[in-house]
């Protein structure tokens, strides 16, 4: 859509607009004591995002806000590689399942320790989020292990396992079934 047409609708000089277009390229975006060199530093290797500029600036003897540094990698698409998923909302596909669906939504078993479920869940506390990961066995439909931690990482759903595995002792042939895949 041109310029003019936009200016227009919206009741806009294009004056006005074009001085701010132009007063927004001459600055770059990073502060002086950063510069060019540190931000292509960044955008080549953004395993911290914002806290290596932060970083940086308290290394060149100057003091930054973490908000700035922030607003700095938002606005140039810098993202931490540790940071949280991008474009994971509520209308966004989730990708195939990790693994082979072996149960083939057939939740039965005809003995136990064949076929367990297992799933994770999220509490809010009044000190923060409390997350469970639970292992049901299908035939005796018992909890035969589960595991609780303040962070949701692969360890919670390990030491699950690991807590079944301990108490039902032999299971070789059990499939674990989760909804990612089996």
């Amino acid at each position: 859509m041109p310029v003019a047409v936009t200016c227009r609708v919206l009741g806009l000089a294009r004056q006005p607009y074009y001085r701010w277009l132009n007063a927004r390229s001459a600055t770059p975006s990073w502060p002086r004591h950063i510069g060019p060199t540190r931000c292509s530093t960044l955008r080549d290797d953004p395993e911290f995002g914002h806290r290596f500029l932060v970083d940086e600036a308290r290394a060149a003897g100057e003091a930054m806000a973490e908000r700035a540094a922030w607003r700095i990698c938002r606005d140039d698409g810098w993202w931490s590689t540790f940071g949280k998923r991008r474009g994971r909302g509520k209308n966004v596909r989730v990708g195939p399942p990790v693994h082979d669906d072996k149960v083939r939504r057939n939740f039965t078993a005809d003995a136990p320790n064949r076929l367990w479920l297992t799933d994770i869940t999220e509490h809010p506390t009044g000190e923060g989020k409390l997350y469970l990961c639970a292992v049901k066995d299908v035939f005796s439909g018992r909890i035969v292990g589960y595991s609780i931690d303040s962070r949701m990482k692969s360890r919670l759903a390990v030491a699950a396992l690991q807590s079944a595995v301990a108490r039902r002792g032999q299971v070789d042939g059990c499939i674990v079934h989760s909804d990612r895949g089996s």
